[in-house]
């Protein structure tokens, strides 16, 4: 089988896009992934080696004008760009993770009559999912929580496809750190977050000021990387800070705790890996969503929300400092995160565009 995979957009879309790529590749069928050209594609698509088309469009700006004018004309280019492929290609087959970056894909798919899986990783679904439900065949969910917020008559419950993780990062010094002691992990998502930094930074070294044996894995976004650096090699605070890390697994698994936004794969990350976390939800996100994904796990007993809107680093140094000193709750955070986890989530999902295709051949030769 031809699968095509519109995943372009950000990491919470291009990664779980190339989990299922992988998964439906080790069955034998080929995979063309849909991309928009952005830089933290590239990053992600050091491993992939199959075929790749980029679509040049870009999302709508709100109120229309002429920015809107320009991204409805590449909208329309990239449409018949997707169209043309998917027939020169003989495409059996559309999965789209949502964003501007997969609404030509969809559009083209249903003109074509594909088959075609949405996916959503978020509590809330974005504008694109929304709009392009009416076009699916089936409609994957990444949380439960999301059947509240969604209607379609095939809502289907896969879970997050999860990025491949392994333990080779040789640009990582890992003996910075010193083994026993408290480890915070801090990630502000694949674009980094600067408030996320400046006031984690501060609570940081407050604790350390206060006597609080602690150490930190930062992962900064390019702009902050040397700030953040420089001021915990300053106050002699053990730690690894890098702009980007490609392979997280030696982060989760060293980390006693997490502060992070909440997008989906970072929510199901921390699942996976079992990491109690202090989410502060990206405030700008649209819909709301990343608070809502993170009031699911808070729900859940998995984590702790602080809102980013009044964060002060008094504050955030307290939370820190509660969990800290209570090894119980840590626990408990840990087995409730563990509960949410999904086994494979990337099979599930490349289970659902099987079936899809099976089906329509199906209807076709009754």
């Amino acid at each position: 089988m031809k699968i095509g995979i519109a995943c372009g957009g950000t990491g919470g879309h291009i990664f779980p896009g190339l989990a299922t790529a992988h998964a439906l590749r080790k069955r034998g069928h080929e995979v063309i992934l849909l991309l928009s050209g952005r830089d933290v594609e590239k990053k992600a698509l050091d491993d992939w080696k199959g075929a790749v088309i980029i679509l040049k469009t870009r999302g709508f700006s709100m109120p229309p004008g002429l920015k809107w004018l320009k991204s409805l004309r590449l909208l329309w280019r990239a449409y018949l760009q997707c169209r043309r492929e998917m027939l020169i290609r003989k495409f059996d087959a559309l999965l789209a993770f949502g964003s501007y970056a997969s609404v030509a894909p969809v559009i083209a798919a249903r003109e074509l009559s594909l088959p075609v899986v949405l996916h959503e990783s978020n509590v809330i679904p974005g504008r694109a999912n929304r709009m392009l439900s009416r076009f699916a065949t089936d409609f994957a969910i990444g949380f439960n929580e999301t059947q509240e917020h969604i209607t379609h008559p095939d809502v289907v419950y896969t879970g997050i496809p999860l990025r491949k993780m392994n333990f080779e990062n040789v640009a990582i010094n890992w003996s910075d750190l010193k083994p026993g002691v408290f480890t915070v992990l801090v990630t502000g998502g694949s674009r980094g977050a600067h408030a996320l930094n400046m006031i984690v930074t501060k609570a940081i070294a407050d604790l350390h000021a206060a006597g609080r044996q602690i150490q930190v894995i930062h992962l900064t976004g390019v702009e902050d990387e040397q700030y953040v650096r420089q001021s915990y090699f300053d106050l002699g605070i053990p730690h690894v800070v890098t702009a980007f890390m490609h392979d997280m697994a030696n982060a989760y698994h060293r980390a006693s705790l997490a502060i992070c936004r909440a997008g989906g794969s970072t929510c199901a990350e921390l699942a996976q890996y079992g990491l109690p976390a202090i989410q502060i939800p990206y405030p700008h996100a649209t819909a709301q969503h990343q608070k809502a994904n993170a009031l699911a796990l808070a729900h859940a007993g998995a984590s702790e929300m602080f809102e980013e809107s009044g964060l002060t680093a008094e504050r955030l140094t307290a939370g820190i400092t509660t969990l800290m000193t209570n090894p119980e709750k840590l626990k408990a955070m840990q087995q409730a995160a563990l509960k949410r986890a999904d086994k494979d989530a990337s099979g599930a999902l490349a289970d659902l565009v099987l079936e899809a295709i099976h089906e329509k051949n199906k209807r076709k030769n009754e």
